[in-house]
């Protein structure tokens, strides 16, 4: 706890983490150095090239099997336009719009997207499903999806997998070893700055995804790739990079560099057993996650909550409480002390 700044009220890393003192400071000096006019984009280069190699240790794959990018929709929507004209996508319901929203613009070409309730979407693949997209960990409930189910379903009836790891990494031990492709933005349980994203791609989706939103940032030579007529594309997952929003990564390469020394097993643990206390204390079933969500259409609960100086989140007519590193019992009081009244 010590290394983030004070978090105590803050109950809101499914919306956006917070800083460590350390990504602060790497911020800081980074606009320091660009006051100075000292902007170096070989330096930034460097930095991407860290945070690709500490994400692969968080979510356990080989950096030459990351691509990196500013936000999750614009990574999904190179999956969406490599799927063939008429072709099936199921995603659960009330999933995030940036892995639903990129298939539903594929409608012109006959791509069609069936939702299904989620504890259905193992047993709704077809044999005509050619992908199936979920959430890991969803963000309107913080449910844990039941992931190994669904890759081995859609095993089963050769469709592929694009799972959003954003609500999961960096507070549940995740691997992205088992999906075809899987993308993250790093500003929630990763608390990096946001505007960096990570995608993976299997050796399978290396070869059957198309580079659409290639650049000079996906060129094998990066610094000979600034201009046209001639294209050489990076032979593993950097052919799928987009150019980074520099000022993000020396804070996000800090927090990565923090979330990778810790045990996620533990972060878990110490999570889902503030939010299993927070559901005694009020009387309600204990959820297990992270992020504990209660009814509340009126927002009445949220806005009492922010009243009384805690931070926290509505999503889908439902109070959302997200416990991270930062918090310890004295957030859960706080909490069931204001629902109390």
């Amino acid at each position: 706890m010590d290394s983030f700044v004070d978090g105590h009220g803050y109950l809101a890393a499914c919306t956006a983490g917070l800083p460590t003192h350390g990504t602060l400071a790497a911020m800081r000096s980074d606009l320091d150095l660009w006051g100075g006019g000292h902007v170096d984009p070989v330096r930034y280069g460097g930095l991407v090239e860290a945070g690709r190699e500490l994400f692969g240790q968080v979510v356990g794959v080989p950096a030459e099997r990351i691509a990196t990018g500013s936000q999750t929709s614009a990574m999904t929507a190179v999956v969406a336009a490599a799927l063939p004209d008429g072709a099936e996508v199921v995603v659960p319901d009330g999933d995030f719009s940036s892995i639903v929203f990129p298939f539903l613009a594929q409608a012109h070409r006959g791509v069609r997207v069936r939702s299904v309730p989620l504890q259905a979407l193992a047993t709704s693949l077809r044999s005509d499903t050619a992908l199936v997209a979920w959430s890991a960990v969803q963000s309107a409930t913080g449910v844990v999806v039941d992931s190994a189910a669904i890759v081995a379903a859609a095993r089963m009836v050769g469709a592929r997998t694009l799972c959003d790891l954003t609500q999961a990494a960096g507070v549940l031990p995740v691997s992205a070893e088992p999906y075809d492709v899987t993308v993250t933005h790093a500003y929630k349980w990763l608390c990096a700055p946001r505007g960096v994203a990570f995608m993976t791609l299997s050796d399978d989706a290396l070869g059957w995804l198309r580079p659409t939103q290639a650049g000079w940032y996906a060129g094998a030579d990066v610094w000979a790739s600034c201009y046209g007529p001639a294209m050489r594309l990076a032979d593993d997952a950097r052919r799928f990079d987009v150019s980074p929003a520099w000022q993000a990564w020396p804070g996000a390469v800090a927090a990565l560099r923090h979330v990778a020394s810790l045990d996620t097993a533990s972060a878990w643990r110490h999570a889902t057993g503030l939010a299993d206390r927070l559901t005694d204390a009020i009387g309600s079933a204990r959820q297990t996650q992270a992020i504990v969500t209660i009814p509340d259409a009126s927002g009445s609960a949220l806005a009492a909550l922010r009243a009384a100086g805690i931070t926290a989140s509505g999503r889908a007519g439902r109070l959302r409480l997200a416990f991270h590193h930062w918090n310890d019992e004295s957030d859960v009081d706080a909490v069931a002390a204001v629902l109390a009244r």
